[in-house]
């Protein structure tokens, strides 16, 4: 069963070429609210922590490089079938391949810096999430 609850970044290419803004205003024209939001630095540390999912795969060092290289917002969405929604509107993650208006098309400059990271799943959305949020940071 869908969840109506998302996790998102806006990452520290999107964060540093001024982006954010924009990248806000497309996901509240997408019907999204914005539930918890803050702008932090990640450490390498944390930034590993977060993908150890990906812990195996040769791009894991250049990944956890990339994320804690600069500040990203951290982001919980709601929306009714918010996860599925939410990867239709930031497109795929090759910018080449995304649909036209998607966040990514519109502002990521490559596979590895693609603007923004979006929660593949209803769980992960819920992992991720309280990764980043304690339950009172959450409205």
């Amino acid at each position: 069963m869908a969840t109506n609850r998302t996790f998102t970044m806006i990452k520290p290419d999107a964060v540093k070429a001024g982006n954010t803004g924009a990248i806000l205003a497309k996901m509240n024209e997408g019907g999204f609210r914005i539930v918890a939001m803050k702008k932090t630095h990640l450490s390498p540390e944390k930034a590993g922590e977060f993908y150890a999912i990906h812990k195996e795969r040769p791009f894991y060092g250049e990944l956890v490089e990339f994320m804690s290289s600069g500040p990203i917002v951290a982001a919980i969405l709601e929306k009714d079938n918010a996860v599925e929604d939410f990867r239709k509107l930031i497109g795929a993650t090759n910018p080449a391949d995304a649909a036209p208006g998607t966040i990514r098309a519109l502002f990521a400059k490559s596979i590895g810096e693609n603007a923004v990271h979006g929660a593949d799943s209803d769980e992960n959305a819920n992992i991720e999430g309280n990764f980043h949020f304690a339950g009172t940071e959450m409205f």
